[in-house]
């Protein structure tokens, strides 16, 4: 009874949010200035029946055709989009629980919404190939983060930017500029998941696996920051970055501006090779990544994307320095005859790092995801996927009598619904051996819904 009436709760409480959010978008559409220069006509246009020209358009539409559930704002949206400036707000809603294992079996109702400006320089009368990208984040609600036992988190979109409680923030401001066809620079305070696309499917964060081994290398975890400062550069080959570097602050200042620790802590680089490949006459990738940071650690100092232990007492000596290497692929077993961009295969990563002070000696992953086979779902797409976790032996001898440690290990699997182009639900289930020796392997069930607005 008490988990039908936490399903009953949450699940109305997700209701009420996806309502409410539509009749505050349908509200701030119908309070637009209604006509923009010499387009649309000031007769109100009831929802799915836009004006030709708004159909024509990249965000109009029948309401269930749409690429966004408010539109094209009686062509507000591409007049801004023509003149360089472009809005994406996302809500995304999580019903998800610790069946059975873990530390505590509950379910938890959590959620986030990510808003994005684009600002391109030569739209607005600056110059060639200039671009700034906004990215502001708001977290609230509880997760299954610390109830499974694991030293990744189950749900890594609810442990950013911070792991618990209510927060907005500003992640990302990115100032880019193409040099040429085959070379950009960027600079700012990096928001080091966005642009993430997960392999063959090119899901975002928000439309893919959920758990961090599949979202993340965790050998980084010690030295690559989730928002700090940096500076970099790409060399792309058929718009694909093919090597890419970039130094880092190694301070992690999600919901702070970062001014006062600026690269106080010393610097991290990184560095990425990436090669496109055609095996078997499909398209992949392989690739090759690696570290290294002057700072100084501890093998429990958090990160955004882990943290070891937390609350225990125990403060290890600092060590100076910390490095890793990765590698990962990506290829393609089946490509949809009608249409290229669809197709299914397998990935893996793996990687290693120091054994002190990097939580994490080294990992591995592996699964198949890509396009639904599912006829009549194009749009939908699936993930399976397995990794390990191998921590490092610092940790595990930390205290080994008052809190046992082993290697973690799991599998993960998904299936994203498109219910349309700017509704998504994903059942997804997970397994974990956690790493805490205390806890039974833990059975994590969930449901998200992402509204694209």
């Amino acid at each position: 009874m008490l988990r039908s009436s936490l399903f009953t709760r949450h699940t109305s409480k997700l209701v009420v949010v996806l309502l409410t959010a539509a009749a505050v978008a349908s509200t701030a559409r119908a309070q637009l200035p209604v006509e923009p220069p010499g387009e649309i006509d000031s007769e109100p246009t009831p929802p799915g029946d836009e004006e030709p020209g708004e159909q024509d358009s990249l965000f109009g539409g029948p309401l269930l055709q749409r690429s966004k559930f408010t539109g094209d704002w009686r062509g507000w949206r591409t007049c801004l989009q023509d003149h360089g400036i472009t809005f994406d707000v996302s809500t995304t809603q999580y019903y998800q629980g610790v069946t059975s294992g873990g530390l505590e079996q509950s379910f938890q109702y959590g959620g986030r919404n990510d808003y994005f400006l684009n600002l391109e320089g030569e739209k607005l009368g600056l110059w060639q190939g200039a671009s700034v990208t906004l990215h502001g984040e708001t977290r609230y609600g509880e997760s299954v983060n610390s109830l499974a036992g694991t030293l990744l988190a189950p749900n890594l979109l609810l442990a950013l930017p911070q792991p618990n409680g209510s927060v907005t923030a500003l992640t990302g401001v990115t100032f880019t500029q193409y040099l040429s066809e085959e070379l950009l620079i960027y600079g700012g305070k990096l928001n080091t998941q966005d642009d993430f696309e997960q392999p063959l499917t090119g899901a975002s964060n928000l439309t893919g696996f959920q758990n961090t081994a599949m979202l993340y290398n965790p050998v980084f975890a010690r030295t690559i920051p989730y928002s700090t400062f940096g500076a970099g550069f790409d060399c792309l080959r058929n718009e694909e970055t093919v090597f890419a570097a970039c130094v880092y602050d190694t301070n992690d200042s999600p919901t702070a501006s970062g001014f006062d620790t600026f690269f106080e802590n010393g610097a991290t680089v990184y560095a990425e090779l990436n090669l496109p490949t055609t095996y078997f006459d499909r398209p992949g990738h392989q690739g090759l990544s690696g570290t290294y940071s002057s700072g100084k650690y501890t093998s429990l100092t958090p990160s955004a994307y882990l943290d070891p232990i937390l609350g225990l007492v125990i403060v290890p000596a600092l060590k100076t320095g910390s490095w890793c290497v990765a590698y990962n692929f990506d290829q393609a077993l089946y490509v949809f005859p009608d249409d290229p961009e669809r197709m299914w295969g397998v990935f893996g990563n793996f990687g290693i790092a120091d054994n002190n002070p990097s939580p994490v000696r080294w990992f591995a992953s592996a699964g198949i995801s890509g396009a639904s086979p599912v006829a009549g779902r194009e749009a939908d797409s699936f993930g399976i996927a397995y990794f390990y976790v191998g921590v490092s032996d610092p940790l595990k001898n930390l205290a080994p009598t008052l809190l046992p440690l082993r290697d973690e290990q799991g599998m993960e699997l998904y299936y994203n619904v498109a219910v349309t182009p700017w509704f998504q639900i994903t059942p997804d289930l997970q397994v974990i051996t956690p790493f805490r020796d205390r806890a039974d392997t833990s059975v994590l069930f969930g449901i998200r819904a992402m509204v694209d607005f």
